[in-house]
This record gives C-alpha cells, structure tokens and sequence, in this order.
C-alpha cells in the first residue's frame, strides 16, 4: 500500500483524499454478458487510480472476453471466462476472487453496460477510505430532479424492493437495492461465504443481508441516474414473486440469528411476545367469526374485546421491537477490526 502526504485542509474531496491519503490498491470487476458494443467504452474510462481491472465473461454469447482480449491495450485489465452462464452474481463472484487473489484491498463491481459514471468511482470508495464504511452502494434517488427520468413503474419496483431489503437485511437507512454500482473492502468479503451468495439479479441484495449478518457498515453514495440505448435484463413483475420469498426467507433468518441465537434482549422478547399475541389474537378472531357465521349467533362483547386486546399488545410489542431493530443499525467499521491476510496465490486468466 503506497503511502501519499495527507491533505491538512480537512475540507479534502474523495478524490483528494484518494490522490493524497493512504492510498489503497483497487480493483474493479466488470460481469460481462450481452455488453459487448458498450464493454471496451466502460474500460477506457475508468480511471487511473484504479490498478486491476478484472472482466469475467459470463459464458456471453457475444464474445465480449474475447473481443476485450483482441482489442483492449489496458495493461490493467484481465479477462475470466465462465465455463457456464452463472448468473451477474456467480460472475461477480468469480471477479471478486480473481481481485482478493491479486491483493486488491477495496472491489468495485461495475456493470458492462456503460449506466454507471466511471467518473463517480472515487465518490464510492471515499467512505472506504476514510474508514467510515465497509461498504458502498450507489443511490439514484438523492436528487429529485433526476428521479424525473426513471420509468414509473421503475421508482415503484424499487421503492417496493427497497421496503422488503430493509425488512430482510436490517440496513433501514438505505434505499434503491437493485442498484449494482457497489464497492467493499476485501478484508470484510473475505468474512463473507461466496458460496452461499445469490448468484443472479438477487445478488446485490443477498449481500446486504450478509453484510448485516457480520455487522457490517453499508452506506448509500448518492448517483446519477444514466440510461442509455442498452435494455436491462430485469424485469420487476417478473422478479417480484421469487424476490418476495428470498426477502421472507433472510428476513427470517436474520432475525433468529441476530435476536435469538447471537445475542438475547429486551428487543427479542418482545418479538417473540409480539409474534404470540398478533397470532393468538387473528385465530381467535377468525374461530369467532367461523362459529358466528355456522351458528348464526353474533360473537359477544367480550369475546371480541378479548381478539383486540391481544391483538393490540401485539401489534404495540412490534413496534417496540421495530423501533429497536431500526436503530440497531450496523455503525463500528468492521475492516478496521479484522486483522490483514495475504492474499492466496493468483488464478491464471484463462
């Protein structure tokens, strides 16, 4: 790690602060599929205090690896080819094995298709560097003259999305989930199990929840919102459902494993509480309401008082317990704490 003079201003830019502080070795990874007119356009304007440029061809069927050999001079750059079609997220993960192999200290994933301002790269990292973040995630929902731009049914789909991340991963103070312009110190992603990481469109927002899991600092980097002629592979209605019980299914283990098998508070119990009440009150209710409608005989007072009352305490348990959850958000930096690992040999390109 190269070691520059520090800026004594204190009012240092990110990239001020990546030109003169302690600079560290970056990386970026680019999935390519389908982005073959776009990919060598996206290379050349990554800037210079990038060191590694890795380009994993996801099987793509346009050749993108083999153009990128044929016409990039970029000494920076290395192309993986994927046997098989893994997915943004299996080859995103190939490329971040190929940057911790190579001693990469922070990851950049950008994506191929030339949406994302290689020009903003050293506003992602700032956070990295400075040491207040483990990792960073673009937000294109900052500036509200640039939400203008977006298809409605694009703000809907994230603003839905993002609502079910913030239940499923922890993280309440981010938003815009699907957004792949993301970068992530290599001492943190080398804690986290890439084997078990959502291998496609799922990807970005599988990491949030295992970021959360290890505690992890996530922090949103306001973007500008690029769209140019190249058409996204995902499509919200189509990913809605299967999204839907990925969010239930890490919801639910985040909150064992945060609130019940790590640690025990006062959070916990009234989860748990909440949980029996909210369920004992709705069953009652509709048993009342089945015997009502069988025998004709309307449901007496207290009968009903008693659904609401549970159902009351339950509900107020709940919110005790969201309140809890939403300020428990992950705020030490976890990379400073993590001893420094070398790096494991280096996979050859292929």
């Amino acid at each position: 790690m190269t070691h520059r003079s520090e800026n004594t201003a204190g009012t240092a830019t990110p990239s001020e602060l990546v030109a003169e502080k302690a600079l560290p070795r970056v990386a970026v990874v680019i999935p390519s599929y389908r982005v073959r007119s776009a990919l060598l356009g996206v290379i050349d304007r990554i800037p210079s205090l990038v060191e590694q440029i890795h380009v994993v061809d996801d099987a793509c069927p346009e050749g993108s690896g083999r153009h990128v050999q044929t016409h990039c001079t970029d000494p920076r750059v290395s192309v993986h080819f994927n046997a098989k079609n893994l997915g943004v997220g299996g080859a995103t993960i190939e490329g971040y094995r190929a940057a911790m192999a190579s001693g990469a200290d922070i990851v950049i994933k950008m994506d191929g298709d030339g949406q994302m301002d290689a020009k903003a790269l050293p506003q992602l990292i700032g956070p990295i560097v400075r040491g207040q973040a483990d990792y960073t995630k673009g937000n294109r929902f900052y500036d509200l003259t640039q939400i203008g731009r977006m298809p409605w049914l694009r703000i809907l789909g994230n603003a839905v999305l993002s609502f079910m991340t913030k239940l499923s991963s922890g993280y309440w103070d981010l938003f815009d989930p699907t957004n792949g312009y993301t970068a992530i110190h290599t001492r943190v992603l080398a804690g986290l199990p890439l084997e078990k990481l959502s291998r496609r469109y799922f990807f970005e927002t599988d990491m949030l929840f295992r970021l959360n899991i290890i505690r992890a600092v996530v922090a949103d980097v306001p973007m500008e919102a690029r769209y140019g002629t190249e058409t996204s592979n995902l499509r919200i209605s189509r990913v809605l459902l299967d999204f839907g019980f990925k969010h239930v299914r890490n919801c639910c283990k985040r909150l064992f494993y945060n609130y019940f098998l790590r640690d025990m508070s006062l959070a916990s119990v009234e989860l748990l509480f909440g949980a029996v009440f909210l369920g004992l009150g709705f069953a009652m209710g509709l048993w009342f309401w089945v015997e009502s409608a069988r025998t004709g005989i309307t449901a007496s007072a207290g009968s009903v008082t008693l659904v609401a009352l549970q159902i009351i305490v339950g509900l107020q348990l709940i919110l005790g317990f969201l309140a809890y959850d939403i300020a428990s958000v992950p705020r030490r930096v976890l990379h400073q704490l993590l001893p420094w690992q070398a790096p494991e040999s280096g996979r050859e390109s292929r």
